[in-house]
């Protein structure tokens, strides 16, 4: 049997990427392993910024038939986010929280982010981190910034994912998504998306100093979320896993749009 192409192994990392990240149909992987779940994340900004793009089409469409709508605009611009991302992140998010809430030890808070039913803590979650998206993007498009906004914020909270998957990450559990992923991105190579996502984001926002300090902030606190939540999640539970991926997009898509909203 002869090995995968190259080129084969990134095909399966954009069909694993979409896969997993979005509901939108992209085929099924002929292999998955820790070299296509690296390169699954490092193309998670990809995934980003198509989900962010089709956000910000709905914001833009909503601004340009009523101008005044801004929180109507928010409002829909955060549901397509969830909706195309199946609401996956926002499930890793209740799951984290109500381990993490419960102040369990390691075993019995892994068993309680594989249970199906959501706590108190994991509600609150959800609820708060849904009102600072529709409150920042609301903000933003109020300033004439909203499809810039809600597209440099889901992109940016999309570049957590190689950078929780550095190599000093390993995985919580031998078995899900984390065995594929945790461990698998060198600091160098999450490195290139980020500079990637950054010039993306400063483009966008060119030329006015306020807006591009909105940017930059974005991306750094996407990035610096991805460090402080991978760092609880080894204290508490041995490393990552998919839940606490998707909690860390969560965390870092309202704070990169409240940075965006603070700035316009």
């Amino acid at each position: 049997m002869t090995a995968p192409s190259r080129s084969n192994g990134w095909g399966d990392a954009a069909r694993l990427a979409f896969g997993t990240l979005t509901v939108l149909p992209a085929g099924v992987p002929s292999r998955v392993d820790r070299v296509v779940g690296g390169r699954a994340m490092v193309l998670a900004p990809v995934v980003g910024a198509v989900i962010g793009g089709v956000a910000a089409g709905v914001v833009a469409l909503v601004q340009l038939v009523k101008p005044e709508a801004g929180l109507l605009a928010a409002v829909l611009g955060v549901l397509v986010v969830a909706a195309l991302s199946g609401g996956l992140h926002l499930d890793g998010l209740a799951d984290f929280a109500d381990a993490l809430g419960s102040r369990r030890d390691r075993e019995t808070m892994l068993r309680i982010m594989k249970q199906s039913d959501i706590g108190p803590f994991g509600v609150v979650a959800i609820v708060g981190v849904l009102l600072l998206d529709v409150a920042a993007l609301t903000a933003c498009t109020q300033s004439g910034y909203g499809w810039q906004a809600v597209l440099i914020a889901t992109t940016a909270s999309r570049l957590t994912l190689p950078w929780s998957c550095r190599t000093s990450v390993p995985a919580a559990r031998p078995d899900g998504l984390g065995v594929y992923v945790a461990g698998t991105v060198r600091p160098l190579t999450a490195a290139i998306p980020t500079a990637v996502v950054l010039a993306a984001a400063l483009a966008l926002t060119w030329p006015t100093p306020a807006h591009l300090a909105g940017s930059v902030a974005a991306v750094l606190l996407a990035v610096g979320t991805s460090f402080a939540t991978t760092h609880r999640a080894k204290t508490a539970l041995g490393g990552t896993t998919g839940d606490v991926l998707g909690a860390t997009i969560e965390l870092a898509l309202p704070l990169a749009l409240l940075s965006l909203a603070l700035t316009v």
